[in-house]
Formats: C-alpha cells, structure tokens, sequence
C-alpha cells in the first residue's frame, strides 16, 4: 500500500497513527504529496479529484481518500479494530470521530484565514466562529472517558492528533486552561510509541 500525505497534516498523522496501532505501517509505503487549497497538484488530482491528502492505494490500485475511509479500511484488514463492527459503541465512537475531524476542519480554516487569505480581506467573525467549535468540542472531549491505552479507539486517535494540531499551529492559545482530564489524556497519548515517529518534523 501507498500512502500520500503531507507531513504536516493531522488528518494524514491520523491515519498513520492507526496504521501503526493496527500494526500495517510497515506494509504502508509513505510518500510526501503537497496540497493547497488554492493550487492545484495534478499528480495528487488523478487520484483524488478534491486534491486532498492523505490518499491512500491499495494493493489492488485502488486510490482511497478521506481519511476516515482510510482509517476504515484499515480496521477491516486485522482482526483488532480501532471500531466496533457493529452495535452500539461503534456509533459512540463514530460521532467521537466525527467531532474530532470537525475541530480539525475548524483549526484547518482558522489557519487558512490567517496564512492565506490577504490580510485586507480576512474576518475576524469567520476567525471567532471557528475558535467557539474548537472550544466546543474540546469541552466535549473534556467530559469524555477517551482512551490512551492499548484499546485506543480511532476517535481517541483523531482526538490526539486534534489536539496535537492546536499545539503546532496555535501553541499560545491554552487549550488545556480548565480541562485537566484532556490535558492528561493527551500527555499519557504522547507516551505511546508511535505517537513520536508519527512527529511532523520527523516525517518532512
């Protein structure tokens, strides 16, 4: 298999990390693939024609994208599963899922604001908006029992990686101010061997 990414993205760090819970990064070929919003990366475009990372290609050929289509694909390949099959915890830990992308996607806009857009032309309610679903959601995650152990889920992944964008893209805004019980679950997340080679600065 062949994972395109950029190793700054947390929806690719995701991935990744489930790979190596799962224990298929070694079966995964990484390769680095730049992605923009406002230009265009045709190699990455004739596989995913929304020019997104990461992507992955399976054995067969086959170009996956979104990565929690990838994440589900690779929960279907080993008998330990970061989601139940079925019943009621594997939508529990889907909405978890859900919630964790939805902050990213928030982080990913706010950043966008502030790197891209022309300062003239920025706007500080679309900037505010963004910031009360992150707060939102990480209030959420506050009152969660998320997991950092051997029985991580794939929402616990998402989390920590959620929470490990924020640091690299908004180091000075205190996320852990008022929330102790995310805070130790992120430390105790970092500990875990694949969180460090999963590191952004480490795979550029």
């Amino acid at each position: 298999m062949k994972l395109l990414l950029s190793p700054a993205s947390p929806y690719a760090r995701k991935v990744w990390l489930a790979a190596a819970e799962l224990g298929l990064a070694d079966r995964i070929e990484v390769s680095s693939a730049a992605a923009s919003p406002v230009a265009e990366n045709p190699d990455l475009s004739v596989l995913n024609p929304l020019g997104k990372i990461p992507v992955l290609v399976t054995d067969e050929g086959q170009a996956l994208y979104d990565s929690r289509v990838i994440a589900d694909y690779l929960d279907s390949l080993t008998a330990r599963r970061l989601c139940p099959a079925s019943g009621p915890e594997r939508w529990t830990v889907q909405t978890l899922h859900a919630a964790a992308d939805g902050l990213l996607d928030a982080a990913l806009l706010a950043r966008y604001e502030e790197a891209l857009r022309p300062e003239p032309l920025r706007w500080t309610d679309w900037r505010r908006g963004q910031g009360e679903k992150i707060r939102r959601v990480l209030d959420l995650f506050e009152a969660t029992d998320l997991k950092a152990g051997d029985d991580a889920r794939i929402c616990d992944i998402a989390a920590a990686c959620a929470l490990g964008y924020l640091d690299f893209r908004f180091g000075a805004e205190p996320w852990r101010d008022g929330r102790p019980r995310l805070a130790a679950f992120f430390e105790a997340f970092t500990r875990r061997p694949a969180w460090g080679r999963s590191d952004p600065a480490r795979m550029a």
